[in-house]
């Protein structure tokens, strides 16, 4: 498995530097990595670094809450777009799903599908706030939506990714959607484990670690 093309090389925390950035791209462009993802003020920074290399560049949207409004989040992702972005990563309004206002959902992820447009969109769920039938029914509606993946977790709430996270998604998915998982992913064996049960991206600040040790 080349485990290097599933991976997000991620790094999203608050104290990030310009020169964290820099580095970061600089990993991902020596291990042949799928993307980077930065915060929003770095997109234009690391689509500058990556410039010369297939390596896309991610940012993130509503992160890591999604509490911010509709209108917000449709602002985050055209400037993110205008900066560079390749693909857009966005969190629902959680406090929606878990109320069962699965319309306002919709609709926002529509939302961001109609600026994003050709760019790659991936529906962060946050799955450890929710139900297995959350899960479904999320998955259902992001294929609706017209969202590219459907997403496990940010990596900055109670839990990230897991097993059966995945499976309840590919379930669900029917091959309609892909899946991202991300979230305290910190071995190649638990990578290769979401891989199988269908994830196909993988989401993590420790991908120079799972693919060193390949």
């Amino acid at each position: 498995m080349e485990l290097n093309k599933y991976i997000d090389h991620t790094l999203l925390k608050a104290t990030t530097t310009l020169s964290d950035i820099h580095k970061l791209c600089a990993e991902a462009v020596e291990n042949n990595f799928c993307a980077v993802c930065v915060n929003p003020c770095y997109v234009s920074a690391a689509k500058k670094a990556l410039q010369g290399s297939n390596i896309k560049v991610c940012t993130v949207i509503g992160f890591p809450l999604g509490q911010n409004t509709t209108e917000t989040k449709c602002f985050e992702a055209q400037n993110a777009i205008d900066n560079g972005a390749d693909e857009i990563d966005m969190v629902i309004n959680i406090g929606a799903a878990i109320s069962g206002d699965f319309d306002y959902v919709k609709k926002e992820i529509a939302a961001i599908r109609g600026i994003s447009r050709k760019k790659t969109l991936k529906v962060i769920a946050e799955t450890c706030y929710l139900s297995t039938e959350q899960i479904t029914k999320l998955t259902q509606l992001c294929v609706a939506a017209g969202a590219d993946f459907i997403k496990t977790s940010t990596g900055f709430s109670t839990r990230g990714a897991s097993l059966d996270d995945v499976k309840t998604m590919a379930a669900a998915a029917n091959n309609a959607i892909k899946i991202k998982a991300s979230g305290g992913i910190k071995t190649k064996e638990f990578a290769e484990e979401l891989i199988n049960a269908g994830a196909v991206r993988i989401g993590t600040s420790s991908g120079v670690a799972l693919v060193s040790k390949e």
